[in-house]
């Protein structure tokens, strides 16, 4: 298996992490049971879930009042899409 074909694995498995707890905090929010920390919505961006924390979301209407969330996510999103821009245009 090559670094490519684990790297895509990896992102695969952080967007469906992130859309997962997304659901599941919402879910927690509605029982008004604990709750995931935000900073975990964070780090799962951080590490590349971004795309899937922010579609999680979008679809289950979760952070959407918090500007953190709403400004920060997709920032996130954009620093890591220039990042790969970057590596793969100057090689």
């Amino acid at each position: 298996m090559l670094p490519t074909d684990l790297l895509i694995i990896a992102l695969i498995v952080l967007n469906l992490t992130g859309l997962v707890i997304i659901a599941l905090d919402k879910n927690k929010a509605r029982k008004r049971k604990w709750r995931i920390p935000e900073k975990t919505f964070f780090l799962i961006a951080l590490l590349g879930g971004s795309p899937g924390v922010y579609i999680g979301m979008l679809l289950w209407r979760h952070k959407t009042r918090h500007w953190s969330f709403m400004l920060g996510i997709p920032v996130i999103f954009i620093l890591q899409l220039a990042v790969i821009c970057f590596i793969l245009f100057n090689r």
